[in-house]
């Protein structure tokens, strides 16, 4: 049976609220994943190249292309083993954040943030 135009414009509009709807639940992942990354390595907007950028409309967004490869194995965020009065922390993984870092140069020592 052949479809009208009026019915494939319908059926259109029907995949763009899906592939709108699949693109929002993808992009609160990856979001997500990103602030978990955040909190492990302890990064700064200043860290990300972000200071001072402005956050474009959402509906200026184009939809990313989709590199072709396998999907990288996510890991959990790792459970903090120092911490300053501040409240920062780090798990021990990765670059030192910037805080431990500054301590460190200023004479502390990493045991004197370690979680007891």
């Amino acid at each position: 049976m052949t479809k009208s135009y009026s019915q494939l414009m319908k059926q259109i509009d029907v995949l763009k609220r899906e592939a709108e709807d699949l693109r929002r639940k993808e992009v609160e992942g990856v979001v997500q994943r990103i602030k978990e990354a955040i909190a492990v390595y302890g990064l700064t907007a200043s860290d990300l190249g972000l200071a001072g950028v402005v956050r474009a409309p959402k509906a200026a967004k184009a939809p990313a292309a989709k590199k072709a490869g396998r999907k990288a194995a996510v890991k959990g965020a790792a459970a903090a083993k120092y911490r300053d009065e501040a409240g920062n922390t780090w798990g021990g993984r990765g670059p030192r954040p910037a805080w431990l870092r500054t301590a460190l140069a200023a004479g502390k020592q990493l045991s004197d943030f370690a979680v007891k």
